[in-house]
């Protein structure tokens, strides 16, 4: 994998790329050497401290909220948003959106606060 995941990577240099693996907590050091400049890792899985820590310095994440999350009460909402913001802050960049998009049934209250949130932090 990791020879012809480099090889496509430095064939697209100087635009900015993605790595994003379902599933590949434990390959996260072995992307951080194919390439790309941010990883995308699947909801919580690793914790991002514990994936930037795999995938070694000079590299920024993608990291998600459950979107399931924002069917809870505001202060849950707050709780896990502000756990993953200070776990992406061990990454050299990091990358804050909700793993597979908006449920149909959130309120769009919870969406504008959330991002309110997030912007605050940054």
């Amino acid at each position: 994998m990791l020879p012809h995941t480099r090889r496509i990577f430095e064939g697209v240099a100087g635009v900015p790329r993605i790595h994003f693996g379902v599933g590949t907590g434990e390959l996260l050091g072995v992307l951080g050497e194919a390439g790309g400049r941010r990883r995308g890792r699947r909801l919580a899985r690793p914790p991002l401290d514990e994936a930037a820590r795999r995938v070694g310095p000079g590299k920024a994440l993608q990291g998600n909220l459950d979107p399931a999350i924002l069917l809870a009460p505001w202060e849950v909402v707050e709780k896990k948003a502000r756990e993953v913001l200070r776990r992406g802050a061990s990454a050299e960049g990091h990358v804050f959106n909700l793993g597979h998009g908006v449920l149909p049934s959130t309120d769009p209250d919870q969406l504008k606060r959330l991002t309110d949130l997030v912007h605050e932090h940054a």
